[in-house]
């Protein structure tokens, strides 16, 4: 009965308690600890400071610089509170939780493909809503936080390099031309995508900048 187990068991995965899972290298893991870290810090700050404007609403926050650069001005912003909570408290916690999968990898964690789908997912969603917010604040509430565009910058890093490690792993299904450039030019996507929000930053104020 023994023999009749092993041979029911595909070749190669025997004494492979990893079969069926995926790992990635130390530079992705490091990506994102230095993200999540990035992400982490910016929600921190930003919950600190909106709990001091509750309880002094005269309270300036550091980084409001300008009529341009005003951290207050977006805190304030019913778009800041979307979820019924002030936003950088859903940070505290999805940040974290990239930390502590990039720590689980450099410690040689590896994943099911369900697994790597849902961080993926979540990426989605955090760069969706970045992708909001910026909207928002340089068209409605006409201000900028620079934590804010720390967290933003963060996400979308973030998000195109998890994308490409799960095109080349083969989680997402790809044709061999993407896997290639995903394997050679990760980095292009989100130097476009961050330049482009730079680009709209820039022209947005392009008076105030230039005065």
């Amino acid at each position: 009965m023994t023999s009749s187990a092993a041979r029911d068991v595909p070749t190669g995965t025997q004494d492979r308690p990893d079969a069926g899972t995926i790992g990635a290298s130390r530079a992705f893991a490091w990506m994102l600890v230095v993200t999540g870290a990035a992400g982490l810090l910016a929600a921190w700050v930003i919950t600190i400071d909106k709990f001091k404007l509750l309880e002094d609403p005269g309270f300036t926050p550091g980084c409001s610089l300008n009529p341009v650069v005003s951290c207050g001005n977006i805190m304030k912003s019913d778009q800041a509170a979307v979820f019924g909570f002030p936003n950088p408290m859903l940070g505290l916690v999805t940040y974290a939780m990239v930390i502590a999968i990039g720590v689980a990898l450099l410690a040689g964690a590896r994943y099911r493909r369900w697994y790597w789908l849902g961080l993926n997912a979540g990426c989605l969603f955090g760069v969706g809503f970045c992708t909001w917010l910026m909207q928002q604040s340089l068209y409605e509430i006409n201000a900028l936080c620079l934590w804010c565009c720390l967290a933003w910058a963060g996400t979308i890093v973030m998000f195109w390099y998890v994308t490409s490690h799960n095109v080349r792993k083969g989680v997402l299904p790809a044709p061999a031309a993407l896997r290639t450039f995903f394997g050679e030019f990760t980095w292009v996507l989100p130097v476009l995508h961050i330049g482009v929000i730079g680009m709209l930053i820039l022209t947005r104020w392009w008076d105030f900048w230039t005065s």
